[in-house]
């Protein structure tokens, strides 16, 4: 009887394992939001790591959170490194591309709580009396990452922070 349930389970963990072998490699989390106010308006926030505190909803997750800012004022080459708690984790980011009032490009790189290498797009474009604003956030998924996504959803837990980012440059930009 004991063999029979311990064979049960490995067969069931074999299976959750194999299973979760055959997930996509690469994800992807894409937001957008619909924002009465010219490109221009929007662009300078998501262009200059000084301005993310107006409306980034990781810039509160540590209020005693270390930034550093480094290289280019804003644009291509602008950088940004932290370290918090728990919650904030440690990571850099770097812009990588900016075509003025159309799209930012990030190469996103997590230290803590995990290790993780992610690019980040912020696309603008125009849309009747505002600007659709998207965020997409691609990367590669290794086998834990794969795991931990048949008990999580990973695009629900990431997509609400960036739906409420979305929200927050609403607000700072409509008038």
């Amino acid at each position: 009887m004991l063999t029979a349930i311990v064979i049960i389970l490995v067969v069931i963990v074999a299976a959750v394992l194999i299973y979760a072998a055959t997930r996509p490699n690469e994800f992807v989390v894409t937001r957008s939001a619909s924002i009465r106010a010219p490109a221009e308006t929007i662009f300078p926030l998501i262009n200059d790591f000084r301005r993310w505190p107006e409306w980034s909803p990781f810039e509160k997750l540590d209020p005693e959170m270390k930034r550093t800012l480094s290289g280019a004022e804003s644009g291509k080459g602008a950088a940004y490194a932290w370290e918090g708690n728990s919650k904030a984790g440690k990571g850099c980011m770097e812009i990588t591309g900016s075509a003025p009032s159309s799209l930012v490009s990030l190469k996103l790189d997590f230290e803590k709580p995990f290790r993780a290498n992610n690019s980040v797009d912020f696309s603008l474009s125009p849309s009747g009396d505002g600007t659709t604003v998207t965020w997409t956030m691609r990367g590669a998924r290794p086998f834990i990452a794969k795991l931990m996504g048949l008990f999580m959803n990973f695009d629900t837990l990431i997509g609400k922070d960036f739906e409420a980012g979305l929200a927050n440059l609403k607000r700072a930009t409509e008038r």
